[in-house]
């Protein structure tokens, strides 16, 4: 089932009480410093104080919050009995992917955060202490790509928008690694971009190469069947509060983070469903949607006329898991 895209309660409380007292002038000025070096691949380098840390909570906790809720509800919805209880949560940041997996799966009870950056790993502890799950997660210190060797498996394995910050060798390593420390399943969040796309497309093959079956969001194993300038990526449109606004500098009151995924698991995923790759088109004689099979890309018309069809696939989102078609 899919979570709300909203931070929970306790993690929205936990940041409002951080900003009293805190500039939303000098948080936007931060935020904008930040956002600008991480698209230009500078990583969490440039976040060296718990100002810096906050500001960037802030900005951008609400988006990567809402896309790794959205990719681990995926995993939900193909693997209904998967019910980890161990999670380690990789590039941990400010431990967003902690956060929405604790309202994913409720039967995680152990949580890991693995990050190299101290005042984001700090404000990862503080907000943790303000949540009845997470209170007692522990934190390791160290560089994602180098320091897992001394971790334990874990049932359940995420890395949000990390993989992306270093090199393309270190990234096969990360890889493997954290697919060994994955006792049934990793994963994986990057930005929807072409260049997030490939990474994802380049960590699912190494890994299927392994043994890993994915569960989400394609519906094999086979090479993906999208051709460039075609890339596969997924939206998620989340309300910005007052205060994201100011710090984010814009007048809309919602945001759309656009976001690619993989879901990698030890065993076949119970169910195998087509995956909406695209917003339908919904018309008055049918509704037209790019869909994601185990075939390949299909461009599925469901005529009007076919009453219960057509009324179902009025109601498909893009990024949805649907049953294809026979």
């Amino acid at each position: 089932m899919m979570i709300a895209p909203n931070l929970p309660a306790e993690l929205k409380a936990a940041l409002d009480a951080r900003l009293q007292g805190f500039s939303r002038t000098d948080a936007a000025q931060r935020s904008q410093k930040i956002s600008t070096t991480y698209r230009a691949g500078g990583g969490s380098g440039t976040i060296k104080s718990e100002a810096d840390a906050l500001a960037y909570a802030l900005a951008r906790m609400p988006a990567t919050y809402a896309a790794v809720a959205a990719s681990l509800s995926a995993l939900a919805e193909i693997a209904p009995d998967f019910a980890p209880e161990t999670l380690l949560d990789v590039g941990a940041g400010p431990g967003t992917a902690s956060w929405a997996a604790a309202e994913v799966f409720s039967s995680l009870q152990d949580f890991t955060l693995l990050d190299a950056n101290a005042p984001l790993s700090r404000l990862a502890l503080e907000l943790a202490r303000d949540s009845t799950r997470l209170a007692d997660c522990r934190h390791l210190p160290g560089d994602a790509a180098t320091n897992l060797a001394e971790v334990a498996q874990s049932d359940l394995v995420v890395a949000s928008y990390i993989i992306g910050e270093i090199s393309e060798a270190d990234q096969r390593k990360l890889a493997e690694a954290m697919w060994a420390k994955a006792r049934r399943a990793l994963v994986v969040i990057e930005p929807g971009t072409p260049a997030g796309y490939d990474r994802i497309l380049a960590l699912r093959a190494q890994l299927i190469a392994q043994g890993a079956f994915v569960a989400a969001p394609c519906p094999h194993e086979k090479p993906c069947p999208l051709i460039a300038p075609d890339w596969c990526h997924f939206n998620q449109r989340l309300p910005r509060s007052q205060a994201h606004r100011q710090i984010k500098g814009a007048e809309v009151p919602f945001e759309d983070e656009r976001f690619i995924y993989v879901a990698l698991t030890r065993t076949p995923p119970a169910i195998r469903a087509a995956r909406v790759l695209a917003p339908p088109e919904v018309g008055k004689v049918e509704v037209t949607a790019k869909l994601c099979t185990g075939d390949g890309v299909d461009i599925a018309k469901v005529p009007r006329r076919d009453k219960a069809a057509y009324a179902s696939a009025r109601r498909w989102r893009w990024g949805e898991a649907v049953i294809a078609e026979s």
